[in-house]
């Protein structure tokens, strides 16, 4: 049966189709990842790696880009997991704060090295054979 304007059920199927499509490329695939690595006096203290969806779009261009093999795995946490050597390597090359901080007191020496990536948002693309991630500055 057809509404008083004629093409009412057609402009609502076709905005809701809309809606689906810009929600599910907004924020899909866009991740805040930030890293903390810790070194007191030669000894690896602490190391964390914070991977969260985005919960708002992020703006920026993708930078360099690193690939990994999948097997249809969508959880980012496993596949970083599975390839940890290489994307601590890939977020180096992108550039790390590094702090630190020697002291000698009645002859013993202290070092501390910590190496921190600040929260930034990665664009990452899931393919059933592999994961695209890039940085967005």
């Amino acid at each position: 049966m057809r509404s008083r304007d004629g093409n009412h059920a057609f402009s609502l199927s076709i905005s809701t189709i809309i809606f689906l499509f810009s929600s599910l490329a907004l924020n899909a695939s866009e991740y805040l990842i930030s890293y903390r690595y810790l070194v007191h006096n030669a000894i690896l203290r602490n190391e964390s790696l914070e991977v969260s969806k985005s919960m708002q779009a992020c703006s920026g261009n993708p930078s360099d880009s690193i690939i990994f093999q999948s097997s249809n795995d969508k959880n980012l946490n496993k596949i970083l997991a599975a390839h940890n050597e290489e994307f601590v390597d890939y977020i180096h090359k992108i550039g790390l704060n590094v702090e630190h901080n020697e002291k000698t007191s009645k002859y013993v020496h202290n070092a501390t090295t910590i190496l921190t990536l600040k929260t930034t948002c990665f664009k990452v693309d899931f393919n059933d054979t592999f994961v695209k991630i890039s940085a967005l500055k």
